[in-house]
């Protein structure tokens, strides 16, 4: 990380979102008391399965719902109270591709910034089309573009009133895999820029490929929120398969504690064991085996994946 990179991180958060509920008309309550604290410059990650609560979280940051109970500051600003200024601050990407087919590349992002009452500034629609690879679209009309185009548009709308905060909903929602990754990049290059990114997903992948910190909703509640990196360290395990050298029929009695699973084919051992554990008994297992005479050919590790460990945290609130 560049030395831009950590004072940002490091700095006064951007985004402060304190005991925070919503609950519509009919009674549903669609979030329920979520603190969250964002830090200036991360790329954060908002996980969960449909219907988990992301998108009316962003809908209340952005003003376009109204609080039901908590506050909600974005770089001090409330946004109930100053809403203009708090909104100013944050650029939104939506999940559908709202563009008048019709407008170039230039004007429709050059108006998302008078919209914000930004002053008129070639130089910046300009940086921002170039820092997109948009630039030699700029005079296209926007129904001519790709799928992948389109979207680098809604990017560079959002990015137009140069906002703090950037939120991607479902940023790669419905779209192939070459483009999904394509958008990886893209998100990659903003964070250089240091534009605080906060995307909302259900891909996992998504989450593990570009966050600094996680943070799992389920039915409304924010769970768990983490570094990436602390979340695979403290929930994750690993597996241990120890590949034998002629088909075992049985495990051993005295291996009984170590929980073993042995194989349909009876040709390895699989034991799974916790990371953070002071000891694993992987050495106190490789010797019993010798001394039961049960000889292996390979021994290979897998660690959990960050969606084991989703499906488990979820599976835990039902």
């Amino acid at each position: 990380m560049s030395q831009t990179r950590q004072s940002e991180t490091s700095a006064e958060p951007i985004l402060a979102v304190r005991d925070v509920s919503k609950t519509y008309e009919g009674g549903f309550r669609a979030l329920k008391h979520v603190d969250l604290t964002i830090r200036k410059g991360e790329i954060f990650a908002l996980l969960g399965p449909n219907g988990a609560g992301k998108t009316t979280l962003i809908s209340l940051v952005c003003g376009l719902a109204k609080l039901s109970e908590g506050t909600i500051h974005v770089d001090g600003h409330d946004v109930t109270r100053d809403f203009r200024k708090a909104r100013a601050k944050i650029g939104l990407v939506p999940q559908e591709l709202t563009t008048d087919a019709f407008e170039t590349v230039w004007n429709t992002v050059s108006f998302s910034r008078g919209l914000f009452g930004r002053p008129k500034d070639p130089a910046v629609i300009e940086r921002v089309l170039k820092s997109l690879t948009l630039w030699d679209k700029k005079d296209n009309k926007l129904r001519t573009l790709s799928g992948g185009m389109k979207r680098r548009v809604l990017i560079a709308k959002a990015l137009a009133h140069e906002p703090e905060v950037l939120f991607l909903d479902e940023p790669t929602a419905g779209v192939d895999v070459a483009l999904r990754r394509e958008m990886w990049s893209v998100v990659g290059d903003l964070r250089e820029t240091g534009v605080t990114v906060i995307l909302t997903t259900h891909y996992i992948e998504e989450a593990e490929m570009m966050a600094d910190r996680i943070g799992v909703i389920s039915k409304g509640e924010l769970i768990l929120v983490e570094k990436k990196d602390e979340l695979m360290r403290k929930l994750g395990h690993k597996e241990l398969t120890i590949k034998l050298d002629k088909p075992l029929d049985a495990i051993p009695a005295n291996l009984a504690d170590y929980r073993l699973d042995l194989s349909e084919d009876r040709l390895s051992l699989t034991y799974s064991y916790d990371t953070t554990a002071e000891r694993t008994g992987i050495a106190s297992l490789m010797r019993l085996l010798a001394e039961d005479g049960v000889r292996f050919r390979d021994i290979v590790t897998k660690q959990s994946s960050l969606e084991e460990i989703f499906v488990g945290l979820v599976e835990d609130k039902k």
